[in-house]
């Protein structure tokens, strides 16, 4: 850019100059306009002589060529170096916006590790994270980033995890948690032990999504391109013969004035406006919807996102926390403390997340001394000797095997029911939790005209419908296995209309295939699987399903601002070619209906890159 600027600036210095010098020294009037060209369109020349040899003979370059070489022909010098001059400043333009819109993408995303701390023979070696592999020790410094995924086997600290999920509250870890890379550890010394390669960990996988996202062409950029393959050479023609028919034809017209009336045609004609602001447009939104910590893998996507007419969520960990808790707790004959105690005490040898979730909810230190004669029935549940008495806990089959009357009653949940000494002292339900803003998701999506929601889970009939009634929700299946739920979306997806799309939300390794069969998948990445990440189109990181509206309003901006510029663009560009045709319009016209309306189609542009208020 600093080059391009320096080039701007003499050429600009000597144009200026050209015009001082007196228009009767002819030769040096004509070298200082040809130098002050020569070193403001050499490079655009310079291309489309290597386009011809190439055979891409018919593109923007070609056309800022020929007009402004012709305006030098027909003695414009002014107007030639002008025209090339206002390209230039346009491309200088479009080089600044995709910088920022870039910068705004490498801002949020300026997680990549410079080094990883790791044991090797008793020391700690600072070495490039490319270089340390599974199963090596490293140790992560208060301040410093976590260079790999990795498990904790050592202290305990707080990690600001802002920059992969947007969430601004810190996450406390100890030994077996799980960290990502890319993370802030904040205060204590965390040893973990690396389960991830550096190409394979967290933060190079979002890293590459970002910086491969303007890659893939929407398909809005891909009738551009097919747009001037015929739009260019039926340009020419016509420049060609408004050259040459009129003097022919008609007495009294000149072939320089014909001529001159062509090569504005052709400045005019030339679709920078559109081949830079569509492209950008897309890009803006890429790097607003970024902001929002929603990670776009693709223009097209994008695009696609704008037309959506279904929404297909799975439930576990997209609409729900996909943590167990316990959420009531009802007691027959004992108090609600003492019926969690003995839940607690007889789950307390359990690793299942049943009974993991009764030793959270009890909130106090397991004696063991007071446990004995602990037996697990699998598929039932467990009984145990807790304080010289005989508790089981478990489900309904159990407690009919026990020959014990227990509650029958429909429950979103897990159900475990407890008996002591032969006596029902009641149950206690243990559920997933729905998301704080999972309600407020379906309600945003259904503002936004979305057609119909759909939810499909691996659970149960009762707490698939009460999930469902709870946010409001269309349609529900439940029961689902991976392969059910693929030929669910094969129906569902025979429901659109032809230019309709179906999103697919998930995060789970099961979600994969679903993920990929959708017109646009959705996966949450702040928890979610790696297969559900790579399968997904659009990454949501704050792990809200709330967002999901966000990226669709983001979606149907950047469209809009994509339609304004292509209108704008074509809608000048056709009356300033009609009034060149009929001799109205200067070349400073078209040097505005070429390189004006750009600039106010880049400045357009930028305004997908602000997406505070969606």
């Amino acid at each position: 850019m600093k080059k391009h600027l320096i080039r701007i600036i003499i050429s600009s210095l000597i144009y200026a100059i050209a015009f001082l010098v007196p228009s009767d020294i002819l030769w040096l009037h004509l070298a200082l306009f040809l130098i002050s060209y020569i070193i403001i369109g050499g490079d655009v020349i310079a291309r489309a002589l290597a386009n011809i040899k190439n055979g891409n003979v018919f593109d923007e370059n070609f056309l800022m060529g020929i007009a402004t070489i012709g305006a030098f022909l027909v003695g414009e010098f002014e107007e030639g170096v002008a025209v090339m001059l206002f390209y230039q400043v346009g491309e200088l333009f479009q080089d600044y916006a995709v910088r920022q819109s870039r910068k705004s993408i490498a801002d949020l995303m300026d997680i990549r590790p410079d080094y990883a701390n790791v044991k090797r023979e008793n020391e700690l070696v600072r070495v490039d994270p490319e270089d340390v592999k599974i199963g090596d020790i490293m140790v992560i410094k208060p301040g410093e980033k976590v260079p790999l995924d990795g498990i904790v086997i050592e202290g305990n600290s707080m990690l600001n995890t802002s920059a992969l999920t947007g969430e601004s509250v810190p996450r406390d870890i100890e030994p077996g948690n799980d960290i990502l890379s890319g993370c802030i550890n904040m205060n204590g010394l965390i040893t973990a032990r690396v389960t991830k390669e550096f190409e394979e960990s967290t933060v190079s996988k979002i890293l590459d999504l970002v910086e491969n996202a303007s890659n893939k062409k929407s398909n809005s950029e891909k009738f551009i391109t097919k747009f001037a393959r015929y739009y260019t050479p039926t340009v020419v023609i016509i420049a060609v013969i408004l050259a040459i028919l009129p003097p022919i034809l008609f007495k009294g017209e000149t072939f320089s004035d014909w001529a001159y009336r062509a090569l504005s045609f052709l400045v005019v004609s030339c679709p920078c406006a559109l081949v830079i602001s569509i492209p950008l447009s897309f890009f803006g939104g890429i790097g607003g919807a970024s902001r929002k910590g929603i990670l776009v893998k693709g223009s097209n996507y994008l695009e696609a996102l704008a037309k959506t007419e279904i929404v297909v969520f799975d439930k576990t960990g997209t609409l729900t926390q996909g943590v167990f808790n316990v959420q009531e707790i009802k007691p027959e004959n004992i108090s609600k403390d003492l019926l969690l105690e003995y839940a607690a005490y007889v789950e307390s040898f359990s690793t299942h997340p049943i009974s993991l979730s009764l030793k959270r909810s009890y909130h106090k230190e397991i004696d063991n001394r007071r446990i004995s004669e602990v037996m697990e029935i699998p598929g039932h549940g467990v009984t145990a000797i807790v304080d010289g008495k005989k508790v089981i806990a478990g489900n309904s089959k159990l407690m009919e095997q026990e020959g014990i009357s227990c509650y029958q009653g429909e429950v979103i949940g897990t159900i475990v029911h407890v008996a002591v000494d032969h006596v029902y002292a009641g149950y206690i339900v243990i559920a997933d939790e729905i998301k704080i803003d999972a309600a407020k998701a379906i309600l945003n999506l259904k503002s936004s005209h979305i057609k119909e929601t759909v939810m499909l889970t691996g659970d149960n009939r009762i707490t698939a419908k009460k999930v469902a009634d709870i946010l409001g929700i269309s349609k529900a299946y439940w029961e689902l296995l991976p392969t059910d739920k693929v030929e669910k979306l094969e129906e569902l997806l025979k429901q659109k209309t032809e230019k309709g799309k179906l999103v697919f939300v998930g995060d789970g390794l099961n979600d994969a295939p679903v993920l990929a069969r959708a017109d646009i998948g959705i996966a949450m990445g702040g928890l979610g699987s790696d297969a559900a990440i790579e399968a997904a189109d659009i990454v949501i990181m704050t792990d809200e399903p709330s967002k999901i509206a966000t990226a669709i309003k983001i979606s149907q901006k950047t469209l809009r601002i994509a339609n304004q510029n292509a209108i704008f663009a074509i809608g000048i560009k056709i009356g300033v070619l009609i009034l060149s045709a009929a001799g109205y319009a200067s070349m400073w016209a078209a040097v505005f209906a070429d390189v004006g309306v750009t600039f106010i189609a880049i400045l357009n542009a930028f305004r997908a890159l602000n997406v505070k208020n969606l």
